[in-house]
């Protein structure tokens, strides 16, 4: 292992992989005062953030065995770990833009022994449809965490790029997606009624403060070209230490709330945080 406390530049940014003080054998990457991930070397399946947290519930709802996963965005890889160690045999494929980041990752924070987790370089739209024929309608579990220091860029958030990523899943396939939103939530809402347009099952999940637009902070959208587990979603994400709340049906209308569709010509980045956000 390398020395994890090094900084190193990821492009026009400053990264640095950090210990947890509070958690032995655990780091968080921090891109330019932003914590994007967090990795517990000795126990993968721990998932401290809890929009990471989130979507890991909802990959323990898909059917039992190995997935066939694809991953837009990788930060340091804590998602591909847990499916590796939760679901041996499965097939993974990461796209990520920032090469030297994940020379860093890996080397100073190793992948589980075992798993096959293959990474492609380059802008996770334009990789996206590089992607061999063959991987379309067969994935199981897409998970779109794109980001450019604290924002996700507007190129990732549009109708067209959600079809790209709708064609990729099978029948019974779900993506996951990681929005980052404020006060008022009109982002949030725009991006699940775009991701609305494209899959006949949707839901969103996030606790209640974030619900009501009260502060700064993550939603998971969820969609299926089949239906999503939504019975057995409740009692999952109610039990979690920080409980939320799965909008779905006449809720998830009520929260839309007659936001636009989001194109290429319309759309724009995520929201910048508040630095206070990330002070704790």
């Amino acid at each position: 292992m390398a020395d994890a406390f090094d900084g190193f530049r990821v492009g026009a940014g400053y990264a640095v992989v950090e210990p947890d003080k509070h958690r032995p054998g655990s780091f968080t990457l921090v891109v330019d005062g932003t914590p994007q991930s967090h990795v517990d070397l000795e126990d993968p399946t721990h998932l401290a953030f809890e929009y990471i947290r989130r979507i890991g519930h909802a990959i323990d709802l898909l059917p039992p065995g190995p997935v066939t996963a694809l991953h837009l965005g990788a930060g340091a890889l804590t998602l591909p770990r847990y499916v590796a160690v939760t679901r041996p045999g499965s097939r993974q494929q990461v796209i990520e833009v920032e090469r030297d980041l994940i020379d860093h990752v890996r080397d100073a924070l190793p992948f589980p022994r075992g798993a096959s987790i293959r990474v492609r370089y380059g802008d996770a739209r334009e990789v996206l449809e590089k992607l061999p024929a063959g991987l379309r309608g067969t994935v199981d579990l897409a998970v779109v965490d794109v980001f450019s220091g604290a924002r996700t860029p507007a190129h990732v958030t549009s109708v067209e790029f959600y079809r790209s990523v709708a064609s990729f899943l099978s029948p019974t396939g779900m993506v996951a997606v990681n929005v980052a939103d404020g006060a008022g939530l009109a982002f949030a809402r725009g991006q699940a009624a775009t991701l609305q347009s494209v899959l006949p099952s949707v839901a969103v999940v996030a606790d209640t403060g974030m619900l009501k637009g009260r502060r700064f902070g993550n939603i998971v959208l969820l969609g299926s070209p089949g239906a999503l587990p939504i019975a057995e979603m409740p009692r999952r994400y109610s039990s979690d230490p920080l409980p939320s709340k799965v909008v779905h049906g006449d809720e998830l209308r009520s929260f839309i709330a007659g936001a636009p569709i989001v194109t290429d010509t319309t759309a724009v980045g995520s929201p910048e945080p508040n630095r206070s956000v990330f002070g704790a």
